[in-house]
């Protein structure tokens, strides 16, 4: 029997993230240029660096997919029919679009590219489903309020790619329609782009006739953040997605760092192909949770993947991320005959620091470092200049491309702030 074509979709906030995803397995990344797409905080796309991006992506054999789905307001489109233009001239293989305003001005532009219906229309039916395609639609993103026997019920009933989100940030409102952010800042409207994290903020309750007297919802003294969702993870689910018929597993994240893209691709890379190849016998590997417990997350859940979300896909103590390793530096190059690895520096180590090399399609590679030099062979102890070439003396060849990481030294370092570089965001606003 054929195996199924399941595509891994990876975020892409920036050339880096993009080139890293690919790297580490993508089948295709989404991104967005500086208008009409839903991460406005992201540092996005010029239309210089989409083309440099498309070519990039085209080399590998993989496909780009490009977000125009803010919800508009009448001052919201102009030059929205021209971009889609150039979107599809450069090669774009598909536009993701949630606003029946903006679907109806590019559907007749468009000659090459697809359009994706993205989850911010809210699918949750074969109907609306139907509807999409009868207008020509060539795949729909799921709401993520729809369970793995909806997805199958749809596909069933309605022949049209569907893509599924598997893994990352989750949204209090309702498939990322949310108010919040607006109605406390009185002008970032999460539809458009400017999304404000609300839903990550500290409440607590407070009764009208006893103002300034505020009660937690939970034992904390501090408050609850009880909109804060837990991160999705999927990956015990890899068959029953396939066997509903998604076509595409979804990746969160374009505000995470490369560091998270490179990860979460891999581990899902690995996980589909190891389902492709081992079918009814595929299990979780404990090496894929471990991976994804070392990059910026909250805990994760389940979801509605197969019931209902119940109070326990909340996190109600903190809207602080973990992580258990660092990002520290990239390996550009290996020196067989010297026996050394060429290092770009992303945070400071030193001689004795025990590290470990992530690679794009290698095993884990631990190491204590014992020897560097910089890129003139002057030995040094420490590398703590920004980005900092270094020659790491190394046996095992390492893939151009791999990430050295080390293990958090405390418990205060592996906690990532909502604010810092690693900012997970509203999940509903990132697609």
């Amino acid at each position: 029997m054929k195996k199924p074509k399941i595509e891994v979709l990876a975020p892409a906030g920036n050339m880096d993230k993009l080139k890293m995803a690919i790297r580490y397995g993508a089948d295709a990344v989404y991104c967005a240029g500086k208008t009409f797409g839903l991460r406005a905080g992201s540092s996005n796309f010029t239309r210089e660096e989409l083309q440099e991006a498309v070519e990039f992506v085209h080399s590998f054999g993989k496909k780009i997919y490009v977000t125009c789905n803010i919800i508009p307001h009448n001052k919201d489109l102009e030059g929205f029919e021209e971009y889609i233009q150039y979107l599809d001239g450069i090669g774009v293989d598909a536009v993701l679009i949630a606003d029946l305003g903006l679907f109806y001005l590019a559907k007749p532009l468009i000659k090459h590219m697809e359009i994706h219906i993205s989850t911010q229309a809210n699918i949750t039916n074969w109907a609306t489903a139907a509807f999409w395609k009868q207008l020509g639609a060539d795949r729909v993103v799921m709401a993520r309020e729809v369970s793995i026997d909806d997805i199958r019920t749809l596909k069933d009933t309605v022949d049209i790619d569907v893509e599924a989100f598997v893994h990352g940030a989750m949204c209090i409102s309702y498939s990322g329609r949310c108010l919040l952010s607006n109605y406390f800042t009185g002008t970032r409207d999460a539809n458009r782009g400017q999304c404000a994290q609300a839903c990550r903020w500290k409440y607590a309750l407070v009764e009208m006739t006893r103002p300034g007297e505020y009660y937690p919802i939970e034992e904390d003294e501090m408050g609850t953040y009880i909109f804060n969702s837990k991160d999705l993870c999927l990956l015990a689910h890899i068959p029953d997605l396939v066997k509903a018929g998604v076509d595409s597993l979804k990746i969160e994240g374009r505000m995470k760092s490369v560091h998270y893209a490179a990860t979460v691709t891999k581990v899902y890379r690995e996980a589909v192909d190891a389902y492709l190849e081992e079918g009814d016998d595929y299990r979780v590997r404990p090496e894929w949770i471990q991976e994804l417990e070392k990059i910026s997350h909250r805990p994760y859940t389940e979801g509605f993947s197969v019931a209902k979300a119940d109070a326990t896909a909340q996190n109600y103590g903190k809207s602080s991320n973990t992580q258990t390793h660092d990002f520290i530096g990239l390996v550009t190059g290996y020196n067989e005959t010297e026996g050394y690895a060429y290092l770009e520096q992303r945070n400071n180590f030193k001689v004795g620091d025990v590290v470990e090399f992530m690679q794009p399609h290698g095993t884990i590679v631990a190491h204590t470092i014992t020897k560097m030099t910089d890129e003139d062979g002057e030995p040094i102890d420490v590398a703590k200049h920004a980005q900092m070439k270094v020659h790491l003396y190394i046996d095992t060849p390492l893939e151009t491309y791999s990430m050295m990481r080390r293990e958090c030294k405390t418990k205060e370092e592996a906690i990532v702030a909502v604010d810092g570089s690693e900012s997970m965001g509203c999940s509903g606003c990132s697609h």
